[in-house]
């Protein structure tokens, strides 16, 4: 019998409306002039777009597993992947090489203002539940999307990436995968387990940082720009999850919330070193052309980040949910 995926989350919009029908067997697709007109990071597409990729994971509840292959969904898929990659593309371009845009991942400011600074020094329960939830969209599959990415590379690059992503995977181990220790985490702050529970409750913005994951992935073509994403992941992860690490403990966000951030604080010091070494120096050395692609893969990440720690920021600052469906803000862990 095969696996039942989560539910189908409520439409925002036309596209997403018409992406639902057509999973549901129950309705036309969007047209392509409708995608040109949505707002390319805006909840309608992006959650399309969402529905869209899920099918390459655990697909959804009563939606027949061939929908993954669907042609004409496929077209509407690729043309919102067209406005969403062009958009990227003019929107996050910082650094001319790749050697700048790898410099700037390895500085840390003195006095940081992100997200995880914030959690660290005033964040309060409510709103470290609220970042669990939004990223429990990649957390609960973390690692998967860049799985994508081993078959097309080759020597030391393949294996230097499947090395992290082993390590990523719990190391053979089912209770050592990351993804399982996210859900302990989850159950530590009183929130729900079940994959793709919070899709309805994400913003845009969360959707957006696990939409470029899945795109990156998904395309040969952009195998450049996905090391990219994975090495700015690997690189910033280590500083920020010891902030995450303390953020757990100061909130008394319970042991295996702080065993996830803990977990991380090790396995991405050495991932980094890794990363920049082997998996990088690996691609490069036998296609130097891709230099670009990765450069690119890390203004993206950077870009699409910084957008989400924004909206965080302006909601919390403002003592109101950044979530769609606002979490009961009772505690969550009791010792």
């Amino acid at each position: 019998m095969e696996h039942e995926g989560p539910r189908l989350p409520t439409p925002r919009g036309p596209l997403s409306r018409g992406v639902d029908a057509c999973l549901r067997g129950a309705g036309r697709l969007p047209r392509l002039e409708e995608v040109a007109r949505a707002e390319v990071y805006g909840d309608d597409l992006q959650l399309a777009l969402y529905l869209c990729y899920e099918l390459h994971y655990r697909g959804f509840a009563g939606v027949p597993p061939e929908r993954e292959w669907d042609p004409d969904l496929l077209r509407v898929r690729g043309a919102m992947e067209q406005r969403f990659l062009s958009a990227l593309r003019a929107d996050a371009h910082v650094h001319d090489s790749l050697d700048e845009a790898l410099a700037g991942l390895l500085v840390e400011p003195v006095e940081g203002t992100g997200v995880t600074h914030f959690l660290r020094d005033e964040g309060e329960l409510w709103q470290v539940r609220e970042y669990a939830a939004q990223r429990s969209l990649y957390h609960l599959k973390e690692a998967d999307p860049h799985a994508w990415v081993l078959p097309r590379l080759w020597g030391r690059a393949k294996a230097a990436m499947a090395a992290v992503e082993f390590d990523e995977w719990g190391g053979g181990r089912a209770d050592r995968v990351h993804a399982s220790l996210f859900a302990d985490l989850m159950t530590d702050l009183g929130l729900d387990t079940t994959y793709g529970r919070y899709l309805d409750a994400a913003t845009a913005e969360a959707l957006v940082t696990v939409n470029m994951m899945s795109l990156f992935g998904l395309h040969r073509a952009l195998r450049g720009a996905l090391v990219g994403h994975f090495a700015t992941v690997e690189i910033t992860s280590s500083p920020g999850s010891r902030r995450l690490a303390e953020a757990m403990r100061r909130t008394g966000a319970g042991p295996a919330a702080e065993h996830f951030y803990d977990e991380h604080v090790e396995a991405d010091a050495v991932h980094e070193q890794v990363v920049r070494h082997d998996v990088i120096g690996g691609l490069l050395e036998h296609e130097p052309h891709l230099a670009p692609d990765v450069a690119f893969g890390i203004d993206a990440t950077e870009f699409v980040e910084e957008r989400f720690g924004t909206r965080l920021l302006a909601d919390w600052r403002a003592s109101r949910s950044s979530l769609r469906a606002p979490l009961a803000r009772e505690a969550a862990h009791t010792s």
